[in-house]
């Protein structure tokens, strides 16, 4: 006799249906796990073992035979301890079968019988929900399999005796509340400590407002990185779908803390000693990259030219795509990635280039050999760059400038976002929600510059050489600045301001 037990495994961000068969046999006593397992599957056996024993049950001194099907699909992490677990269990007579029928189940078990929280949890109870089934998980994971809806059924206890006396109808388990944590704006850092830098703060707002790629260039302590953590404070927190797909990346990635989801955007800062797995997504097990964990949210890339090229060159297909493609000889992944690109960098290799009073011995060349390490076709795919100067310590000692708090700032962004999702809408759209997001067709139809608008984008195109990209890209910003000033027509100074951006620092 076979018992059969509903589990998944992981590709992306996709829990795919896995049947674990048990079967318990005459013969030598042997525990073998088999159908494409990885290291971590197979020492299952080994905690399964030492949980039961641990529950007062011991296993029979037979041939015991665990098959995941499909068997050519690979199998990896711990949550497959606890089906495993169940399923012997089942065949052993401890627990009804009939009682694990409608169930997925997840869950790492320890030498003592307790449930360990695993990741995907809520891509897995997403996934048993659309199978009209519940799930069955550690405790810790009952919250987040919480916000996969009233309907399904969830059974979360925190070790192995405590699942078998609910199954048993002895002890039941409390069905667990789903957590949330509202976005607080005065918990974050505010753009009222920023002194000076009014183009930057301009440009900050412009960029959270169109969902826009920015680039700041400025020496060391001109507030580059300040600049860029304030922005998490003007943006608007997660709409209900964004907030969904966010959860379900940082589920796979195991970064949901204790099941509690968050409307904040994400803000994913790597060092540049990051490598292309890291940045992007792969490894062993293909994990989301920080462009995917930045899905809906904020990269920022600090010292810029630091990263090596072969990893900035990398993040040119998400920025244009919004989606990652792992390909390897053992996986094909497509992760979401629409992410908003914040980079810092020093004008040159000692930060100085430019600086009043400053003369660099090696000349021009220092900045040139400095700012190549970052491509062209790289940087054709940001929207805004901008010089940031250094504030003088003369400038921090002084009074304050009275600069608007990141609340004003945060309301005219929001007011700006609402423009643009109702306006995609109704265009037919609703899955674009900001101008970065609208394609090259689309964002021509909307903006539909007026004749000198046209003719001041024409004499720009002929002089700067602009590429067909940067001229959409200018667009887009253009159609953010009227979205700001709350103007349905793009006017002429809209698109000056926006070619200023964009032609900074070459076009």
């Amino acid at each position: 006799m076979v018992t059969r037990v509903a589990t998944v495994a992981f590709q992306g961000i996709e829990a795919v249906p896995v049947d674990v068969q048990v079967q318990i046999a005459p013969g030598l006593p042997k525990f073998l796990v088999v159908g494409l397992p990885d290291k971590a599957v197979k020492e299952s056996s080994e905690r399964v073992r030492a949980a039961l024993v641990a529950s007062g049950l011991g296993l029979p001194p037979k041939r015991i035979t665990i098959n995941l099907a499909p068997a050519d699909l690979p199998k990896e992490g711990s949550h497959y301890d606890l089906p495993i677990a169940l399923g012997l269990m089942a065949a052993m007579g401890a627990i009804p079968q009939d009682g694990l029928d409608n169930f997925v189940v997840l869950g790492e078990l320890g030498l003592d019988g307790r449930l360990a929280h695993v990741g995907g949890i809520l891509n897995a109870a997403i996934s048993a929900q659309g199978r009209d089934m519940g799930i069955i998980c550690p405790k810790d994971s009952g919250p987040e399999a919480a916000w996969a809806g009233e309907a399904i059924d969830i059974v979360a206890a925190d070790s192995l005796l405590a699942l078998v006396n609910h199954l048993t109808g002895h002890q039941l388990q409390a069905r667990p509340k789903p957590r949330r944590q509202n976005l607080d704006l005065a918990a974050l850092p505010d753009l009222a400590d920023i002194r000076g830098q009014l183009l930057a703060r301009r440009a900050l707002e412009v960029a959270a407002a169109g969902g826009h790629n920015l680039l700041m260039i400025g020496p060391p302590g001109a507030g580059k990185s300040m600049l860029a953590q304030r922005l998490p404070s003007i943006l608007p927190p997660l709409l209900p779908r964004e907030l969904l797909d966010v959860s379900m990346i940082q589920s796979v990635a195991g970064e949901l803390v204790d099941g509690v989801l968050s409307d904040r955007r994400p803000f994913r800062a790597p060092h540049h000693s990051a490598s292309m797995a890291a940045l992007v997504g792969g490894g062993l097990r293909v994990k989301p990259g920080e462009v995917s964990l930045a899905h809906n949210g904020v990269l920022f890339l600090d010292e810029l030219p630091e990263f090596q090229p072969s990893v900035l060159d990398s993040l040119r297909q998400p920025l244009e795509s919004g989606e990652t493609f792992i390909a390897r000889a053992n996986a094909r992944i497509t992760y979401p990635s629409r992410f908003q690109l914040i980079a810092a960098m020093n004008p040159c290799k000692c930060g100085l280039a430019g600086s009043p009073g400053h003369t660099c011995k090696r000349g021009a060349a220092c900045a040139d050999d400095y700012q190549s390490r970052v491509s062209g076709p790289f940087l054709d795919r940001i929207d805004i760059r901008i010089d940031v100067p250094a504030v003088s310590a003369a400038d921090m000692i002084g009074p304050a400038d009275n600069a608007e708090p990141s609340q004003i700032v945060a309301k005219r962004v929001a007011m700006a976002r609402e423009r643009q999702r109702h306006r995609y809408a109704e265009a037919g759209h609703p899955e674009i929600t900001t101008n970065a997001a609208a394609g090259s067709t689309l964002i021509e139809k909307i903006v539909n510059p007026d004749a000198e608008s046209q003719a001041l984008l024409l004499q720009a195109a002929d002089r700067f050489n602009l590429s067909a990209r940067a001229y959409h890209r200018v667009l887009k910003v253009a159609r953010t600045l009227a979205d700001l000033a709350g103007v349905d027509k793009v006017g002429r100074p809209h698109i000056a301001e926006a070619l200023g951006y964009r032609l900074n620092f070459g076009n």
